[in-house]
């Protein structure tokens, strides 16, 4: 089969939008003989190359596995329709890009969840791909199917289609578990051998392991094991010194334009501030830091092995970095003598150094993007969002002095205890913003705009919001309709939303069951697919799926008691400390940064507790 891909695909990419998503062979990409090799393994990310391409995780996972002598990590991604329909007119299977060799002739296919809406591209790449959607369909004749990512803290809706999960932080566990499979593979014994292996690594999760529980009303109950081996919970990976972990230096150069097409350097990960809206300030706790002289030697070797003229720091929160002038002043002076620009994404208004944007506008002008979240400064508490009205317009107006003439803040809807005053807020905050910074701009310009982005709240598992209610699609949508009618009028400010249809969806998903998988197979089989996509997303067909599958759509809210489909996922925050922090959310009150000390949440990372 590999050779009939070999022959056919040169005619296939004349045929199609763009053949450089297709052909691998890209600078630093891996070259090794299969058959010299334990452990065949194919990242498979469900969006277009040029998506996967852009994301950092991608490229560590691939070089972290093709630094290991017994594995050969592949990759492969989510052909558009045109390739897709002539793979199907040509009876070729989904092929890996390093050696086209047909999927479902790897031995392991690792998917990686980013966003919900993805969930209906795996069934996609699946069914493309010749393989079973659901798990028990697989005999040993398939690879495994493994998943990982953010989604993956709440597995269930993707349960039953994945032989694994791996909860948490890759880079030890991922070449842990490839040597538990070379070391099966060699013993001969059955599939149910290897997973029973695997599910001793420290954050794989079995889902086969584990059955679900229902009441008679048909609510979730918790969640019964089936082998007494397995854990009672999974507990995440973490990777403790990030200093000493992997990190590519030689990433992937892609053949055609990617969404974010420069080097990357992860500078450190997790977030102290404790957004109670925010999944990943609460999965990838504790905050680990990169070391300045790392950071810049991974720079520079990436610059060196790619040529782009484009440089970008990863973080949560760039300006919470605990040196980040110093790392700024250096990556400055290096990328002005290299020619490169530097991009500083995720800055706080309240952690922003205008001497970072000093350093910036001297080589660059790049837009500048904020996050109040909310309009008023209850809300803000009660979001523990450690801003205030002053912080906010105090930044346009230095933004202002130094030249800028445009920033975007981008604030929620639908956020638990939201009234129209604070809707209101949002108005206000872009009407004084607007004033303050013009008032701050030279004599005669008053050319200074803000562009209004509003995004829709959706609950999140191990959040302290995870048990609130999200908005319906049309309070969404009605609350969206005032705040345009407040905003447009406005002098200099423009006025963005989000797809209210996509995030009830997103929220559906989100906190979904094992259940939710049939309306999730459902909306394949009627044609959902890049549902991440606006023009590609049909709300009628997911409307349908779920009705189809008898699943409601109702988005309410849990009991505070309620047993939790994700319960038995354990991210190292408590549950505890999750349900203090809704009830200091309802009361407005502030949860203090943990960089200042703990706040009890249950990693038990060093710091001394808070009183």
């Amino acid at each position: 089969m590999t050779n009939d891909i070999k022959a056919v695909l040169p005619s296939l990419l004349h045929a199609v939008e763009k053949p450089g998503r297709y052909t691998g062979g890209e600078p630093n990409s891996a070259n090794k003989d299969p058959e010299r090799v334990k452990t065949r393994f194919a990242f498979a990310f469900p969006d277009f190359y040029e998506i996967g391409m852009s994301y950092l995780g991608l490229q560590i996972i691939y070089h972290l596995l093709n630094a290991q002598p017994d594995v050969f990590c592949e990759r492969v991604f989510a052909p558009a329709q045109d390739m897709a329909g002539l793979l199907t007119k040509n009876g070729l299977p989904l092929f890996t890009l390093e050696t086209k060799t047909p999927v479902r002739d790897m031995d392991i296919v690792g998917f990686t969840l980013q966003y919900e809406l993805s969930f209906s591209n795996v069934i996609y790449l699946l069914r493309l791909a010749g393989i079973p959607v659901l798990s028990a369909d697989r005999g040993g004749d398939y690879p495994f199917i493994i998943a990982g990512g953010p989604c993956a803290f709440n597995p269930e809706p993707l349960a039953d289609a994945m032989d694994l999960f791996l909860i948490g932080d890759g880079e030890e566990a991922l070449p842990e578990l490839c040597g538990v499979h070379a070391r099966w593979k060699e013993s001969g014994r059955p599939k149910s051998a290897f997973l029973a292996a695997a599910a001793r690594v420290g954050g794989v999760y079995a889902p086969s392991f584990y059955t679900p529980v229902y009441d008679m009303s048909g609510r979730f109950a918790g969640m019964k094991k089936k082998n007494a081996e397995a854990p009672d919970r999974i507990r995440k990976r973490l990777v403790s010194n990030l200093d000493g972990s992997f990190a590519p230096v030689a990433p992937l150069v892609p053949l055609i334009e990617a969404v974010h097409d420069r080097a990357v350097t992860e500078i450190f990960r997790g977030c102290t501030r404790g957004c109670r809206f925010c999944q990943a300030g609460m999965i990838y706790r504790p905050v680990r830091e990169r070391s300045l002289g790392t950071i810049e030697s991974n720079m520079k070797k990436q610059l060196e092995n790619t040529g782009c003229d484009e440089a970008s720091i990863l973080s949560l929160s760039t300006g919470d970095y605990s040196d980040v002038e110093t790392l700024v002043a250096r990556l400055m002076k290096y990328c002005k003598d290299a020619n490169v620009s530097l991009s500083l994404p995720s800055l706080r208004l309240d952690s922003f150094s205008f001497r970072v944007l000093e350093e910036i506008q001297k080589y660059k002008k790049s837009g500048l993007t904020f996050a109040p979240e909310a309009g008023s400064q209850r809300l803000r508490d009660a979001i523990n969002k450690s801003i205030t009205d002053q912080d906010i317009y105090s930044a346009a107006v230095r933004a202002a002095q130094l030249g800028w003439n445009h920033m975007k803040f981008y604030f929620m809807i639908g956020l638990p205890t939201e009234s129209v005053e604070d809707l209101d807020g949002i108005v206000s905050v872009a009407r004084q913003a607007v004033n303050v910074a013009r008032g701050a701009q030279e004599k005669g310009r008053k050319t200074f705009t803000l562009t209004v982005s509003v995004s829709n709240f959706v609950p999140k598992a191990h959040t302290p919001f995870q048990w609130s209610a999200q908005n319906t699609e049309r309070e969404f949508l009605k609350k969206n309709l005032y705040l345009k009618e407040k905003l447009l009028p406005l002098n200099g400010v423009r006025f963005q939303f989000h797809d209210t249809r996509t995030s009830h969806v997103e929220g559906l998903l989100a906190r979904g069951d094992r259940r939710a998988l049939r309306a999730i197979v459902r909306a394949a089989d009627l044609g959902c697919k890049f549902d991440s996509w606006r023009e590609h997303f049909n709300y009628g067909l997911w409307t349908q799926a779920f009705r189809d599958s008898g699943i409601s759509m109702d988005a309410g809210a849990f009991p505070a008691d309620a047993k939790l489909p994700w319960d038995h996922i354990d991210p190292g925050v408590t549950k505890e400390y999750l349900l203090n922090e809704l009830r200091l959310s309802a009361e407005g009150k502030l949860t203090r940064d943990c960089r200042e000390g703990c706040t009890g949440c249950g990693l038990n990372c060093g710091k001394q507790r808070l009183s």
